[in-house]
Order: structure tokens, then C-alpha cells, then sequence
């Protein structure tokens, strides 16, 4: 949504270095070939922070590292890429990656899933405490691997028109998660995982940049199944319009193409704030069709070659843009009837009437107030209306996918429902982390497990079905099921059609196209 890049984006930005923890007695030690590497333990599962990956100068394309001679403290989290956040550390060199696993031996041969973190591809990090990976591993007997890599400017503007010194800039980002994913196939046997099960999953921008890796031929074979969380809106801009998004950049720093690669870094920062050509808000940056690492749009007109073969799960949460807006907002919570079609209208990129969009959801919701039909027809029509073109898209080529719908609701702030990232706690077990909302009580456990055990047998089998839930059949054409996530659970068929039939009326606009 427009609304959550703006809002996302506020902050300060923060260039520190974090300091090292002791190594306690009994670190856990595991030689590979990146390396010999000493971690931590907590609670029976051996954790290795900070490892790097590889290099990369400013819009270059990453190169891999020579093997570390000695013994490396894996004790800290790398720094994440420079963003406009206050998350610290931050720095350029941000090739890290984090590792848990209850079983750190080789020949274990335990599932891996890696989590791709969201943040619309101009923040995040691998080090959020939402995504501590402990939970996981513990539960499901499974490696955990969180990973950064460059973000905004650092990782997606788009240079090679410009400057041909720079042809893999609009990639950069994308270039990093092939570059880890190839040092995950080489070395995670030494930490205990099995480089044939590698599971990618990922929430928001991380879905995103999961479903742009699906169209890689790089990456083709390094994952074996994706799983991704609110994220299919596959932002995939051409050439053309990623040069002007870069012109925008250039122009809000007053800057030449030359002069960008010796500015600090808080200077590329400023050209964020630069306006979109395409769309309201601060210009977007995400990954290119370069004709390079990417040659051809992940699913359109149908889905890469590159990505046969790879069992999906995909999902999203009922409420996705709550998450966007302060309920306290009075332009919210005392929306009128007369106000919601001109919302509705400035956020949504979809070419129907907004008063007929407004008119059907109070046909179908007649006891929703004005604010309650913003919030669905703005979810329905644009974050869920990309998953429906996957999972069709992929059921059309017969390939494996797996649909879900979260409707936990936030219990520390109820007004917010089921909202964008609320599945990210629940899927990690970490409830009481700083920044959920999902609670820590009996209801909260209860739906955190299902999602839990489902994540972790698509992992191990590229199959969700288990104890935990009613049998869940792939998505067809034909009963479109859907996994229905609360403190329970249900398999519904088609559970938004009369949305899907809607929508249905007007081409899909991708957003940051």
C-alpha cells in the first residue's frame, strides 16, 4: 500500500557497530568449508550470528569470500543495510547471515528453512526479534537461517541505462540472496541441515523478493520449495520505468550518475524521499527486468521455467491494511459514507468505479461501518488480489500450491484484526517479542502451533498437511481451498468469491510497476 511505504519509511537513520558478547563454555564449534565457526547456545539450540557471506562494492554485483583462516566469532548480528530506520547497526558491508539449528553435526541432514525478511525492499533485517529463529528450530527439528542483504538505493536503483559501468545495480539485492543461497547449498551440512530440503519462506517484501528469486535462472535448484506470507504482489518494474525512478532519485539529490558512488551513504538515503513517477509517495525501489539476472517476469505471462518443480505455499492475513493506518487516526475512525470511495480510490490501483467497489461491500457487509469496507476492499483488491494471481496462475501449470488465509486477531490491539505481519510472530513462536501484537495467551499458542507445524512439514515435505490441521488439499481452478489460520483451524473453498468475482472485472495493476 502507498499509505505503508510512507509510514514505513519515517525515522532516523543509525551508523553503529554492536559490541561482541563472550563465547560462554560449551560454544558450540563447527568447521565448513566457509570456515571454522564458534557460536552460542541457548536452550539446547546452537546459534551462529553474523556470518558473512560475501562482499560487494556499492551497485556491483556480490562476490563470494575466500575461506577465513582461524577461527571466527559468529557471536553478533552483522549489520543490516543503511535504511531509514533507527534499526543499528547499519553499514554498506551487510552480507550476513544468522543460522539456528538444534543439531549441529554433519550427516543430521535437517530441513533448512530460510526467511527472506520483508520491508517493501527498502528496510529490515535479518536480526529482527520477531524472527529469532530458537522457537522454530526447537519445534520443527529444523535449521533456521535469517539473511541481509542490500536494500532502497543500496540494492534496487537501477543505473544500467545511465552508467554502464553498473549494469547489475537494480538487482544488487536479489544478486546478495543468490550469493547466500550458494553458500547455504555449500556449507549447511556442517551445521546439521540437508542442502536438498531448503525452504525459503518470507513475509511482505520478502515474499516479493522470494517470487523474483523463482524467476532467476541463478538461483534455480539452490530451494526446493517457497512459502511466502502476504508477499505475492511480485514487484517486478521494466527497465524503462526503473530509469525514471532513478532520474527522480538523481534529481532529489541534485546528483549526476557519476558522482554516486563515492556520496556517504546518508546522502543516498535523501534521494528516497524523492516522489514516484508512477505512483503517490516516495519513490519505490524493487527488483528490474534487466535482461540479465532477470530476464522475464516471474508470472507473467505464466510462470518461469526457471521455477518448475518448486512447491509453493502462499497466504495472507484477513485484515493486511489495518496495519498501514493509526486507528486513533480521526480520518479513520470517523470516516463517513461519503468518504470511502475517494479513499478507496487513492489507494487502490484498480480501474473500476469506486463507488460501485463501495456499493457491492455494503451489499455483502451490511452491518460494516465506513472504515471497516475501507480496510477490506483495500486488502481484497490489493494485497490479497496478488496471491489470487499466483495461486491461479500456478494451479493453470499445474503446479503445486498451497493456499491460506490468517484470521488470528491482534489481541493487544483488537481494533487492528488480523493484520499485515501479524503471521510473522506466529510462525516463529516468538509471541512476546518486541513489536507483536498477536498476545502471549493460551488462544495465541494454540494458533501460533498450527502455523508452526504446518511451515515445518511443507519444509520437510513440501506438503503442509499434519495433525494440526483438517486435510488441505492444493489449490485448483475448480475449489480454490484455502487453510483458514485462527486459535483453530477450517478448509474453506473459494472463501472470497464474491471479492475475486469483483476485482475479476479489471486488469491486476502490479504495484510498483
Amino acid at each position: 500500500m502507498k499509505a505503508s511505504r510512507r509510514s514505513f519509511l519515517a525515522g532516523g537513520v543509525s551508523l553503529v557497530t554492536a559490541a561482541a558478547a563472550p563465547v560462554g563454555t560449551g560454544a558450540p564449534m563447527v568447521p565448513c568449508a566457509a570456515g571454522r565457526f564458534v557460536g552460542t547456545r541457548r536452550d539446547g539450540v546452537a546459534i551462529f550470528r553474523g556470518v558473512r557471506y560475501g562482499r560487494a562494492a556499492r551497485f556491483e554485483a556480490p562476490r563470494p569470500v575466500a575461506p577465513v583462516p582461524g577461527t571466527v566469532r559468529a557471536i553478533d548480528y552483522g549489520a543490516a543495510c543503511p535504511q531509514l530506520t533507527r534499526r543499528a547497526p547499519q553499514s554498506e558491508d551487510c552480507l550476513f547471515l544468522n543460522i539456528w539449528t538444534p543439531d549441529a553435526r554433519p550427516g543430521a541432514r535437517l530441513p533448512v528453512m530460510i526467511y527472506v525478511h520483508g520491508g517493501a525492499f527498502a528496510f529490515g533485517s535479518g536480526s529482527d526479534p520477531e524472527t529469532e529463529g530458537s522457537r522454530l528450530a526447537t519445534r520443527g527439528n529444523v535449521v533456521v537461517v535469517t539473511v541481509n542483504h542490500r536494500l532502497n538505493a543500496f540494492g534496487y536503483l537501477s543505473l544500467g541505462r545511465l552508467d554502464p559501468r553498473y549494469p547489475d545495480s537494480g538487482n544488487a539485492g536479489q544478486l546478495d540472496l543468490v550469493l547466500a543461497l550458494g553458500w547455504v547449498a555449500a556449507n549447511i551440512a556442517a551445521f546439521g541441515g540437508d542442502p536438498a530440503r531448503v525452504t525459503l519462506f518470507g513475509q511482505s517484501g520478502g515474499g516479493g523478493k522470494i517470487t523474483t528469486l523463482m524467476a532467476m535462472p541463478a538461483a534455480r535448484g539452490l530451494f526446493a520449495r517457497v512459502a511466502t506470507m502476504s508477499g505475492q504482489q511480485f514487484t517486478v518494474s521494466g527497465p524503462i520505468h526503473a530509469a525514471a525512478r532513478t532520474r527522480a532519485f538523481l534529481a532529489r539529490l541534485k546528483a549526476a550518475p557519476s558522482e554516486l558512488a563515492t556520496l556517504p551513504p546518508e546522502r543516498l538515503l535523501e534521494g528516497l524521499a524523492a516522489s514516484d513517477p508512477f505512483e503517490n509517495g516516495p519513490v519505490h525501489m524493487g527488483p528490474v527486468l534487466d535482461g540479465r539476472s532477470l530476464d522475464r517476469h516471474p508470472f507473467w505471462p505464466n510462470g518461469a521455467p526457471s521455477a518448475r518443480g518448486v512447491a509453493m505455499m502462499m497466504g495472507g492475513t484477513r485484515d493486511e491494511t489495518r496495519a498501514y493506518f493509526d486507528p486513533d487516526d480521526p480520518t479513520i475512525r470517523d470516516m463517513g459514507w461519503g468518504d470511502v470511495a475517494e479513499r478507496i480510490a487513492a489507494e487502490l490501483p484498480v480501474d473500476l468505479p469506486p463507488e460501485q467497489i463501495v456499493a457491492i461491500y455494503r451489499q455483502n457487509m451490511p452491518a460494516a461501518r465506513p472504515s471497516d469496507i475501507f480496510f477490506a476492499a483495500t486488502t481484497d483488491g490489493r494485497s490479497w488480489r496478488g496471491q489470487l494471481e499466483v495461486a491461479e496462475a500456478r494451479a493453470r501449470a499445474n503446479e503445486p500450491v498451497f493456499a491460506y488465509q490468517v484470521n488470528f486477531t491482534a489481541r493487544v490491539d483488537p481494533r487492528r484484526g488480523a493484520e499485515h505481519a501479524i503471521d510473522v510472530p506466529l510462525v516463529f513462536g516468538n509471541l512476546d517479542a518486541r513489536g507483536s501484537r498477536t498476545g502471549t495467551g493460551a488462544d495465541a499458542r494454540a494458533a501460533s502451533h498450527r502455523m508452526q507445524d504446518c511451515f515445518i512439514a511443507f519444509a520437510r515435505t513440501g506438503d503442509p498437511n499434519c495433525r494440526s490441521v483438517p486435510a488441505w488439499p492444493p489449490y485448483t481452478l475448480e475449489e480454490r481451498a484455502t487453510m483458514m489460520f485462527d486459535v483453530g483451524a477450517r478448509l474453506a473453498n473459494d472463501p472470497r468469491r464474491w471479492q475475486r468475482l469483483l476485482f475479476a472485472r479489471a486488469p491486476y495493476v502490479q504495484p510498483g510497476t
